[in-house]
């Protein structure tokens, strides 16, 4: 049975409820702020992709997309962490499709966010960036373990505890994410006035 697709006006009280409440781990609020800051000293960079393909969309999107799939090195595909001196292998395959490698990361930047559709984003509201990153990583949770809310945004806050996706399509329930989710980070990057 196909799963069921995630309406945005359906969700979106469900991320600003979660996103008002979320509080990050008092034990990983020192690994949120730094990486908070990483993202921060590149602003520049990541405020010449953003503008290239969405002139509303915030800068840091882009960089906590950055740090979720390529831990903020320059040297990978935004689409999956593949490196850039080849076309993605992971999930979405081939890409980018125009151009040869070495691909420069701005380009296959552009290539990841308008290939998830960023470039035709209206609402840059804090809810649907929420519902946009979870999209980016992939609805799984919400779609097949609506127990679990998705480690991607709320690994080390008070929104998450266990229940892991370990592979494509492998879900392991007691598994437990040791990466930091997209929220705590932009908790911290807004309370520490890094994010605006």
């Amino acid at each position: 049975m196909p799963a069921k697709p995630i309406i945005w006006t359906e969700v979106k009280g469900d991320y600003e409820k979660l996103f008002d409440t979320c509080k990050v781990h008092e034990n990983r609020k020192s690994l949120a702020d730094a990486k908070a800051k990483q993202i921060a000293v590149s602003q520049d960079r990541y405020e010449a992709i953003a503008k290239r393909v969405n002139s509303t969309m915030p800068w840091w999107f882009v960089g906590v997309i950055h740090l979720m799939e390529c831990g903020l090195d320059f040297k990978k595909h935004l689409h999956n962490g593949d490196p850039l001196t080849a076309r993605t292998k992971m999930v979405p395959a081939g890409h980018p499709k125009i151009g040869n490698p070495p691909f420069t990361f701005e380009d296959s930047a552009i290539d990841a966010l308008k290939l998830t559709g960023m470039h035709k984003q209206v609402d840059w509201s804090l809810p649907r960036i929420l519902y946009l990153l979870e999209g980016y990583n992939g609805y799984g949770y919400r779609q097949y373990h609506p127990e679990v809310k998705s480690p991607y945004l709320w690994s080390f806050t008070n929104h998450y505890t266990k229940g892991k996706y370990v592979a494509d399509g492998k879900y392991d329930p007691n598994a437990v994410s040791q990466q930091l989710g997209i929220a705590a980070v932009i908790k911290r990057g807004f309370e520490l006035k890094l994010f605006s």
